[in-house]
């Protein structure tokens, strides 16, 4: 298992767009991805998921990956935010 805490750089934060461009990103992955803000755990795979955890800009979350690829994952969804996700 791989982790690493990144905040959200963008002003509108992780809504529609910015998080189909994320969740884009971690199903290029093999590992199973997740993203934790307040203890809240998510799939990183599901826009729903997601979505529903209501990411704004300035929030602190949690990028966990478990797998083959874990650490490329999270560091390449890592990379994504602290961009404002632009590739």
């Amino acid at each position: 298992m791989y982790v690493k805490e990144v905040t959200v750089q963008n002003q509108v934060g992780l809504h529609a767009r910015p998080a189909t461009f994320f969740i884009q990103k971690a199903n290029e992955f093999k590992s199973s991805i997740w993203v934790e803000k307040d203890e809240r755990r998510v799939n990183a795979k599901s826009l729903l998921g997601v979505l529903s955890l209501g990411i704004v800009g300035g929030t602190d979350i949690r990028i966990i990956a478990d797998g083959l690829d874990e650490q490329l994952a999270v560091d390449s969804l890592v990379r994504l935010v602290e961009n404002g996700f632009t590739e």
